[in-house]
């Protein structure tokens, strides 16, 4: 059904010309085809074919939402025409962001203290968890057009430029025990026991209790950092069909090659005995992981398998011309 909607909306499209396809300009004297100087932006059309198909089809038509043209994740694309047959094009991807968490735990007390019964509460500590990212995503290229009717063809080719990263930072309120343990002492590990689960508490996808590598002990997450860098370089051959005085539809197939390069550290700490028997000592260590990706292919392939920079495979979009 969705298929049918989409091919109706798409033949509606076609049709809905106000004078022949020979003809450059409307009624009211207004130029089909962009010119010089002209902008142009581009949105995904599914939800707008979808939207005049399911009119057609009485299949309760919701009003479209307006989306991102696939590709370069989040980005807004759009050209600039030096003239009738040739256009710059550019996109760009520029965001921060950051947000907090904080948790109240039970306090480890040392075992000389009476401890609280109840009613009355064990002392509370404050866990604090800060996320920030960070990304952009640049892109430029060079499109050439040709035709002389309302269908046109392009062709060009663009770089694409990319750098993200994002921070984990963990505070805790309880310190991890250290020294000689007696029956009496406080004791503080990595369990769940004295500091907060995240993943639990539904804050992050990765937890901030692990296990450390070289003893098997819990540890904790202090700070967690991840960067990529991506690079591609991007051939591409559409077509546009102008359904209005500087509104047209598009589908763009690209080919190209793209690389991904991304790098994740953490820190953590935990707790054990020391050579000595009944001593505790805090240890704090590093980890890095490394993992980067290439591909020379067509768009749905770099995505599948490689650096997964590209898009417009096959998708259609519209394309607003001022």
């Amino acid at each position: 059904m969705k298929n049918k909607s989409l091919l109706i909306a798409t033949v509606f499209a076609a049709s809905a010309m106000t004078v022949s396809a020979q003809d450059l300009t409307s009624k009211k004297g207004e130029t089909i085809l962009p010119e010089a100087g002209d902008w142009a932006i581009s949105f995904d059309a599914k939800p707008f074919l979808n939207y005049a198909g399911q009119l057609f089809s009485n299949a309760g038509a919701t009003s479209p939402s307006v989306g991102y043209t696939n590709g370069y994740p989040w980005s807004i694309k759009g050209k600039m025409f030096k003239d009738a047959t040739t256009a710059y094009r550019a996109g760009i991807r520029l965001g921060f962001g950051s947000k907090k968490w904080a948790n109240d735990i039970t306090q480890a007390y040392d075992l000389t203290s009476t401890p609280p019964t109840y009613p009355n509460e064990r002392p509370q500590v404050e866990d604090q968890y800060k996320a920030g990212y960070n990304g952009i995503v640049l892109t430029g290229g060079l499109e050439l057009r040709r035709g002389k009717t309302r269908l046109q063809g392009y062709y060009g080719g663009e770089l694409i430029f990319g750098m993200m990263g994002n921070k984990d930072a963990f505070t805790y309120g309880n310190n991890l025990f250290s020294g000689a343990q007696t029956a009496t002492s406080a004791f503080a590990d990595a369990s769940s026991s004295y500091n907060t689960d995240w993943t639990a508490m539904g804050a992050t996808a990765n937890s901030n209790l692990v296990t450390d590598d070289g003893f098997g002990n819990p540890a904790r997450i202090t700070e967690r950092k991840t960067s990529m860098m991506m690079f591609g370089l991007r051939g591409f051959i559409g077509v546009e069909y102008f359904i209005l005085p500087k509104i047209s539809i598009g589908a763009e197939y690209g080919w190209g090659l793209g690389f991904t390069s991304t790098k994740t550290t953490s820190t953590w700490e935990s707790n054990d005995q020391s050579a000595t028997p009944g001593t505790w000592v805090v240890g704090s260590f590093d980890d890095e992981t490394k993992s980067s990706g290439f591909a020379i292919d067509s768009d749905i392939q770099n995505n599948q398998t490689g650096s997964g920079l590209f898009g417009g495979t096959g998708s259609l979009n519209i394309i607003f011309h001022f």
